[in-house]
C-alpha cells in the first residue's frame, strides 16, 4: 500500500503472544493485538519499520511526553495535547523520535477525525510510525494487555538465556571439540553458524535454513567486507552477527551467526547474542584443552566427507572445500600412506601436511584411520600429480620405512574424489608385505594390481579359501601323509606354462620322475594337466594357498 492507506497487519496472535514466541514484541506484533485491532488502526507513515520492539506502553496527553520516555515505549494519545502550530507538532515529533519512542497511535474520536497534516508531515519526515485509529479503544486494557506480553517475554526470555548457558555448561564439562559446539550454538539459535580463522578460511559450518553451499559462497570476499572488532556485534552488508574468539588478548578467529536467507536482514534477539557470545568463550575453552588445531581438524572433517561423499551435493562439497582455501576445479588424486610403525612422539598428518605446502601443493591431509592417513591432492590441469606423490612418499618412508604410499585414479571434478579413494584403497589392500612397488617407484597404484595382489587383497574372502581347498586340498592332504612334494612339482609345471622339460630342471629332477608325479598329481585331483582351462585353474588356486599361507 502507499504511506497513506491501511496496511495489511500480520495474522493476529492470542494474548498470550504466542505468535512472537522467541523474538521481542514488534509494533505490528501490538497492532494485530484484538484488543487495538478493535480500533481499525491505519498506518498512515513509518510502513518500513513496523518491525521496532516495543519495550512499554506510555499513555500520555501531555504536550512534552518524550520528557517520560526512556525509547521503545508505544506511545498512545488522544489527540487532545498536540499543538495547533506545525512547529510545534514538528517539536513534539522530533522529541519522541529523538528519545526513540517506537511509534506514535493517535485516535480519531474526540479532537480529530483525519490525521492533521502538520502531523503526518513530521512523522514521515522522521519516518515514525503514525497509527490511527477510527474507533474509541480502551488505552487502559491496551496497557494491560502489551505489558503482560512483555513481562511473560520477559520471564520466557530469561528461561531460554538459563538453557542457552546450562547446555553450554555441559559442553564445556563433556570436553566437547570445536564442531560440537557449533552444532549446538546452530541448534539452539535455528541459525546457521560458521567459525573462520584470521584470513578468512571457513573451518566449520553447520547450515540451517540455507544449504553450504548459500552460506559459504564467496566466503572470504564476503567475511573481509564484514569487518568486526573486539566485541559481539552486527557489522557488514549482509547485517552478520560476529564474536571474537581470544584468549588473553590472543585473538584466534571469529564466530559468525548470518541472518534467515529468507525475507532480508532479520534483528537477532538478545538470545542469539548469548548463544555466539558463549559458542566464543566454549570454543575459547576447546581450544585450549585439545591439542589438534582448527584448521587441522577442518582439513581432516572435509577430507573424510569427502572420501566417503557425505556432502548433501557437489555444490556443498565445492563451497566447503573452497571456504578452506583449496582450488575445486583442475585435478584430483587421492592417495593413502598407512604406516607399519607408530611413533607417538611424531605427528604424521602435519609433517606431511607442511611438506605439501612447502611444495606449494594445494591438498588435505586428515587422519582416516588408525595408522591410515589420506591426502587429496588439489593440482592445476597443467600440474603433472606424480612428482608430488613422490615428495609424498619420501616424506612418509622417512617417517616409517615401512609405509605404505597407495593412490587412486586422478578424476576431474572434486565430487569424484570418493572414487578415486576407493581405488587407493584397493591398492592398499593388495600391497604385500616386503614387496617394492615395480619400476623404480615408491609407491603403489592401480596398475600394480596383478593376480597375486589381487588374491591378497581378496584373502580374507571365504570364496577364495574355499576355492583354494576344493582345488588343491587333496594334494596337500597327501604330500601330508605320504611325505611327498609334489604340490612343489605342480608349482614348477605350471610356472612353466605346461613344460615338462623346464619343470624337471627347476626341480632338479628326471623328466621320467616329472612324467610320474603328474601322472600321480592328475589321478589325485581328477585333473587332465594337459587342458590350459584346467592349468590355469589350478594356478589360480595355488596362488590363492601362496597368499594364505604367507604371514599378513
Amino acid at each position: 500500500m502507499g504511506e497513506d492507506g491501511v496496511t495489511l497487519l500480520p495474522p493476529e496472535p492470542d494474548d498470550r503472544g504466542s505468535a512472537t514466541a522467541g523474538r521481542p514484541l514488534t509494533v505490528a506484533d501490538v497492532l494485530a493485538l484484538p484488543v487495538l485491532a478493535a480500533g481499525q488502526p491505519q498506518v498512515v507513515t513509518g510502513v518500513t519499520r513496523l518491525d521496532r520492539p516495543v519495550r512499554w506502553v506510555h499513555i500520555t496527553e501531555l504536550t512534552d511526553p518524550a520528557s517520560f520516555l526512556k525509547g521503545g515505549e508505544l506511545v498512545l494519545t488522544t489527540g487532545m495535547p498536540l499543538p495547533e502550530d506545525p512547529t510545534g507538532v514538528r517539536r513534539y515529533v522530533d522529541e519522541l523520535t529523538d528519545v526513540g519512542a517506537a511509534a506514535l497511535v493517535i485516535e480519531l474520536v474526540r479532537r480529530y477525525h483525519r490525521p492533521p497534516d502538520a502531523l503526518v508531515q513530521a512523522c514521515r519526515a522522521r519516518d515514525l510510525p503514525l497509527v490511527t485509529l477510527a474507533e474509541d479503544v480502551n488505552f487502559l486494557e491496551v496497557t494491560q494487555v502489551v505489558h503482560t506480553l512483555l513481562l511473560g517475554h520477559q520471564t520466557e526470555a530469561m528461561r531460554r538465556t538459563q538453557r542457552i548457558h546450562e547446555a553450554f555448561t555441559g559442553l564445556t564439562l563433556r570436553g566437547a571439540g570445536p564442531e560440537d559446539v557449533v552444532r549446538a550454538a546452530a541448534e539452539l539459535s535455528g541459525r546457521t553458524v560458521v567459525l573462520e580463522n584470521l584470513v578468512h578460511q571457513a573451518l566449520i559450518c553447520e547450515a540451517s535454513g540455507s544449504t553450504v553451499e548459500e552460506a559459504l559462497a564467496d566466503w572470504e570476499q564476503r567475511s573481509r567486507a564484514a569487518p568486526s572488532r573486539d566485541r559481539t556485534e552486527v557489522c557488514g552488508p549482509e547485517g552478520w552477527l560476529v564474536a571474537p574468539v581470544e584468549y588473553q588478548g590472543d585473538r584466534w578467529g571469529r564466530v559468525t551467526m548470518l541472518p534467515d536467507p529468507v525475507g532480508g536482514p532479520a534483528l537477532f534477539a538478545p538470545e542469539d547474542v548469548t548463544v555466539l557470545e558463549r559458542t566464543a568463550m566454549a570454543l575459547t575453552i576447546a581450544r585450549l584443552i585439545h591439542t589438534t588445531t582448527w584448521e587441522r581438524a577442518a582439513h581432516r572433517n572435509a577430507l573424510r566427507d569427502l572420501a566417503e561423499q557425505r556432502h548433501h551435493s557437489p555444490e556443498d562439497a565445492r563451497a566447503r572445500v573452497a571456504a578452506l582455501g583449496l582450488p575445486t576445479e583442475g585435478g584430483f588424486v587421492a592417495v593413502l600412506v598407512d604406516l607399519r610403525r607408530r611413533d607417538d612422539g611424531a605427528e604424521p598428518e602435519s609433517l606431511l601436511a607442511q611438506e605439501l605446502r612447502m611444495a606449494g601443493v594445494p591438498a588435505l591431509v586428515g587422519t582416516l584411520a588408525p595408522g591410515r592417513l589420506g591426502v587429496l591432492l588439489a593440482l592445476p590441469h597443467s600440474q603433472p600429480w606424480r612428482p608430488a606423490v613422490e615428495r609424498l612418499s619420501r616424506t612418509a618412508h622417512g617417517l616409517d620405512p615401512d609405509a605404505v604410499v597407495s593412490i587412486g585414479a586422478e578424476v576431474a571434478d572434486l565430487y569424484d574424489a570418493p572414487r578415486s579413494f576407493r581405488e587407493a584403497e584397493r591398492v592398499a589392500e593388495s600391497a604385500l608385505p616386503g614387496l617394492a612397488p615395480p619400476d623404480g617407484r615408491s609407491f603403489h597404484e592401480l596398475s600394480d594390481i596383478g593376480l597375486h595382489r589381487l588374491l591378497y587383497a581378496l584373502r580374507e574372502d571365504i570364496r577364495v579359501q574355499d576355492y583354494a581347498e576344493r582345488q588343491l586340498g587333496r594334494l596337500v592332504d597327501h604330500d601330508t601323509r605320504h611325505g611327498t612334494d609334489l604340490l612343489t612339482t605342480l608349482r614348477h609345471y605350471l610356472d612353466a606354462a605346461g613344460n615338462k622339460t623346464t619343470a624337471a630342471r627347476r626341480g632338479g629332477l628326471s623328466r621320467e620322475t616329472v612324467y610320474q608325479r603328474l601322472r600321480a598329481i592328475e589321478r589325485i585331483l581328477h585333473r587332465d594337466l594337459e587342458s590350459g582351462e584346467q592349468r590355469t585353474e589350478l594356478h589360480v588356486a595355488l596362488t590363492a594357498l601362496d597368499v594364505l599361507r604367507a604371514p599378513h
